[in-house]
C-alpha cells in the first residue's frame, strides 16, 4: 500500500489518542485494530502509521503543552529582568529575529521567547510584547534592558507601564570604536569614556566624571555656539550634536577642495537614511541633502558629522544667525516711546504750575496780612 493512500480514520485517530493515555503500548493498539478489521490486509494503514502518530500528534502536542508550562515557570522565576535584543536578522527572508533572555540560577542565560519580525515599527514592538505577556501569564518584568531604539521604547512604555527599561550598555560601548575613527584621538577618548562607564559606582560620581569629560573634549564647534545662542535655542543645537553618534560619514569623490559626502544614520536597528552632504573647504560652506538650516535656521547632524571629518574647528559666521543670538539689541528698546515723552512732559508741566500756585498762594496770604493790619488806620 503505497503511503499516500494509508490514512488513517478519525475513529482510528481518536482510539490511538485514548489509548496512548491509558498507557497501551502501540503495538497491542495495532492488533486490537487487526482483530477488529479481520486482518491486517483490510486495514488502510500498518504498524508504523501508528506509531507515527503518536509520535508527531499526541506526543508532540503533550511536549508542546509541557514545554510551555515550563516556559511560564521560567519566566516566573527568571523573569525579573530581561533582555530583548532585535540584532539578528535571517538572511533568506531577511526578517528580524528577537528574543527575551534572562538568567537562570546557574548564572546562565535562559530564554523565554522569541519571535520573527518584519517591520521594526512601534505597532510590531506593540503586538510582539502583548502576545508574550500574554503567554507569560501577564506578568511584566521589573526591568528590561534593549538596544538604543526609540520605537521599542514606545512601546514597552505602552505595554509595560511598570516596568523600568534601560538600554544595554554593552550595545553602547560595542558603537564606541566606530563612531569615533574620525577623531585623531579617537583612541584617548574612548580610553576616558570607558573609565567614566566602568568606573564610576554612584549617579553622583558618574554626573561628576561625565561633566569632566564634556568639558576635557568639548567640540569648539559646540562651543562656538553656546557662547553666541540663547539658552532655548542652544539646547535644540545640542540635540544635533548629540544625534551625531547615529551617523557615519564616508567620503564619495573630492576635487579642489569642494567634497561629496555621504551620511549614513541610523534610525533603528535595521533602518538606516542616507544625505548626501556637500562641504566646500574654500568657501567654508556645508549644504545637506535634509535642508534642516534651510527651513529651521540650525546645522543638522548631517553637517556636524562631515564638519568633524573634515577637521573644522569654527563655522562660518553665515550659519550663526543674529535671530538666535542671546546678545541681540532691538532697536526700539533704545528709542523713548511717544506715549511715554507726553507723559513725562505732562508731569513737569503739572510740577511746575505747582510750584507756582504755591508761590502765588504765599503771595496773596502776605498781602491779606499786611491789609488786616494797615485797614484800622485807614
Amino acid at each position: 500500500m503505497l503511503k499516500q493512500h494509508r490514512k488513517p480514520s478519525m475513529f482510528v485517530r481518536r482510539t490511538i489518542e485514548n489509548n496512548e493515555k491509558a498507557g497501551i503500548r502501540p503495538n497491542k493498539t495495532y492488533q486490537s485494530f487487526v482483530a477488529a478489521a479481520g486482518g491486517h490486509r483490510e486495514l488502510n494503514f500498518i504498524k508504523k502509521d501508528v506509531r507515527n502518530y503518536i509520535t508527531r500528534e499526541v506526543r508532540n502536542v503533550s511536549e508542546l503543552q509541557d514545554e510551555k508550562e515550563f516556559e511560564k515557570a521560567t519566566c516566573e522565576y527568571f523573569g525579573d529582568v530581561i533582555s530583548f535584543d532585535t540584532t539578528y536578522n535571517t538572511n533568506t527572508y531577511n526578517m528580524v529575529f528577537g528574543s527575551f533572555i534572562g538568567v537562570n540560577q546557574h548564572s546562565q542565560s535562559t530564554l523565554l521567547g522569541c519571535a520573527l519580525m518584519k517591520n521594526e515599527d512601534i505597532q510590531s514592538f506593540k503586538w510582539l510584547f502583548e502576545c508574550w505577556l500574554c503567554c507569560m501569564g501577564g506578568n511584566a518584568p521589573k526591568g528590561i534592558l534593549t538596544v538604543q531604539c526609540a520605537l521599542m521604547q514606545r512601546a514597552i512604555e505602552a505595554c509595560m507601564p511598570t516596568t523600568i527599561h534601560r538600554w544595554c550598555i554593552w550595545h553602547i560601548m560595542k558603537k564606541i570604536p566606530s563612531k569615533l575613527n574620525d577623531y585623531k584621538r579617537h583612541l584617548k577618548i574612548e580610553h576616558d569614556m570607558s573609565h567614566v562607564v566602568w568606573n564610576s559606582h554612584t549617579k553622583e560620581l558618574f554626573d561628576r566624571n561625565w561633566n569632566d569629560f564634556l568639558i576635557k573634549y568639548e567640540s569648539s564647534i559646540e562651543a562656538q555656539f553656546q557662547q553666541v545662542y540663547t539658552h532655548q535655542k542652544f539646547k535644540k543645537v545640542q540635540a544635533q550634536f548629540k544625534g551625531k553618534v547615529n551617523c557615519i560619514t564616508r567620503s564619495m569623490n573630492s576635487a579642489l577642495g569642494y567634497s561629496v559626502y555621504e551620511v549614513v544614520e541610523q534610525v533603528s536597528n535595521s533602518t538606516f537614511n542616507k544625505f548626501a552632504v556637500t562641504h566646500d573647504s574654500v568657501a567654508a560652506q556645508v549644504k545637506c541633502q535634509c535642508l534642516l538650516f534651510e527651513s529651521r535656521g540650525i546645522l543638522c547632524r548631517h553637517a556636524l558629522s562631515v564638519l568633524s571629518f573634515e577637521r573644522v574647528n569654527k563655522v562660518s559666521s553665515r550659519y550663526i544667525l543674529k535671530r538666535w543670538s542671546k546678545n541681540v539689541k532691538r532697536r526700539h528698546t533704545h528709542q523713548e516711546q511717544p506715549r511715554r515723552a507726553s507723559v513725562g512732559a505732562k508731569k513737569q508741566e503739572v510740577r511746575r504750575i505747582g510750584v507756582s500756585f504755591a508761590k502765588y498762594m504765599r503771595i496773596c496770604i502776605g498781602i491779606r496780612g499786611a491789609h488786616s493790619h494797615f485797614a484800622p488806620r485807614l
